[in-house]
């Protein structure tokens, strides 16, 4: 991958480094041999295997405690992400002494810029649908460089590197419309269902930013888009649909084995395919007949793309599997907008008729909730058993009225409850077998380790 950044800069301090895509580019500034460091106001998972790479990290806002290598302004890029607070201490510094602060978007635009990126956007999906092209890719002899929003199960990391590869695979994320920063040469359109309406003024705004996205695509290049997007791109347009024949590219027949599902695909010219998918539910067909969809166009053979999704592992907290078992199942899902908990929802009733469905929901953001309060309590009326967490606030101030307890009475079910999160193992003590998910993109996983091992006690007494 050929990247453009400026040749005098040899450190890269990171506000947020410990956020899945700060992280990510870190992780290639540190392959690239620069000094990299960070803050990060609480320390994961994620931050320690940072360090164990080579990366100085902190978790105190304190310029003082910043290393004097990042100090010096004139070999120093520092990068922040829109989650951190303009109130941050070592933000408000850096800017006031003149350093070069960039947005993660600017920076990962530069360094992508002179590879073909293949980009993947849309409000649902869009990690795993990157992480899956990545590993097609990867796996394939075209291999690719690609900077993911969340860890391969494949690879452990989210960021991988082939120093040969024309291809770089990037989430374009919508959110603060970073993705306006990039260059796409192909890219894959989920959805276009509004989010983020704390930053964009309504529906028509946020189609707005995504029609500005896809004027961005390479004239040379192919935008890849779900059936039914009113999109409009200079580049080839293709389509894709598990519900629509009139689709370029349709999936049909799905029908699960073993967990696993399986589809057949109508292609273009007519032909039809048979397309095992690794990976459970109707999102993962739908993304993996997204990623049919672009290599083919790019002229990837079919058997070499069927293989990739076949081998396929998944993304942490999308639709993963803790325990399965034949009386007890737990999966933990990242679904934070109501079309999200829908598809989860319908995968799991598909996968498990007749299982009683327990979900821990922690509602993400006090606007999402409020924008979208009706739609929530629709979906989470449709689970058995609801154990709802209080609202994690992530960068918003709580909004008078919106909370928990206002969800939860708009939820038709009998079996519901609002809990801390401390509390939530000792409840489930009792559960010893059903399917249990524990859904959110907060702090709701670490519940993740303590509740699989009182389940597992649970459902092993049976």
């Amino acid at each position: 991958m050929s990247q453009k950044h400026p040749q005098n800069v040899l450190n890269y301090y990171f506000i947020g480094i410990g956020g899945i895509g700060m992280s990510a580019l870190a992780r290639y500034f540190l392959k690239n041999k620069n000094n990299v460091g960070g803050y990060d106001k609480v320390s994961t998972k994620l931050t320690e295997n940072l360090k164990n790479e080579g990366c100085w990290l902190h978790h105190i806002d304190d310029i003082r405690e910043v290393p004097e290598i990042f100090l010096d302004k004139n070999h120093t890029v520092v990068v922040y992400t829109p989650a951190v607070s303009n109130l941050n201490n070592e933000l408000a510094y850096f800017r006031e002494k003149g350093y070069r602060v960039l947005k993660r978007s600017e920076v990962l635009g530069d360094v992508t810029q002179f590879s073909k990126g293949l980009c993947v956007a849309g409000t649902h999906g869009k990690t795993t649908t990157s992480t899956l092209l990545a590993h097609i890719l990867n796996q394939s002899t075209w291999k690719c460089n690609a900077f993911l929003g969340g860890i391969s199960t494949n690879y452990n990391s989210n960021y991988i590197y082939d120093n040969q590869s024309e291809y770089t695979v990037i989430e374009a994320d919508e959110y603060d419309r970073s993705f306006l920063k990039l260059k796409p040469y192909c890219s894959i359109i989920t959805s276009v269902d509004p989010d983020h309406l704390d930053i964009y003024s309504g529906e028509n705004d946020f189609f707005n930013g995504f029609q500005e996205y896809v004027e961005l695509i390479d004239k040379s290049g192919v935008c890849v888009v779900k059936y039914g997007i009113g999109l409009n791109s200079s580049s080839r347009m293709v389509s894709y649909s598990i519900e629509n024949k009139l689709a370029d590219y349709y999936g049909y027949d799905l029908h699960v084995v073993d967990s696993k599902f399986y589809m057949k695909v109508l292609m273009p010219n007519k032909k039809v395919e048979i397309l095992e998918i690794g990976l459970p539910g109707i999102h993962n067909a739908e993304n993996a007949l997204s990623c049919v969809a672009l290599l083919s166009e790019l002229g990837m053979e079919f058997e070499r793309i069927a293989y990739g999704i076949r081998t396929f592992l998944g993304v942490k907290r999308r639709f993963e599997y803790i325990i399965r078992s034949s009386n007890m199942v737990y999966i933990d899902d990242y679904a934070h907008h109501p079309s999200e908990l829908n598809v989860l929802i319908d995968s799991i009733k598909l996968i498990y008729p007749n299982w009683k469905i327990y979900m821990i929901f922690q509602p993400h953001l006090y606007s999402r909730t409020r924008d979208f309060m009706g739609f929530f309590a629709n979906q989470l009326s449709r689970v058995d058993d609801l154990t709802l967490l209080p609202i994690y606030p992530a960068r918003e101030e709580a909004i008078q009225g919106i909370n928990s307890n206002a969800l939860l009475d708009q939820i038709n079910i009998d079996d519901k409850r609002i809990l801390p999160l401390e509390n939530v193992v000792e409840f489930f003590d009792g559960i010893d077998k059903g399917v249990v998910l524990t859904v959110g993109a907060g702090d709701i996983n670490l519940l993740v380790s303590t509740l699989k091992n009182v389940l597992l006690k649970n459902s092993s007494t049976l």
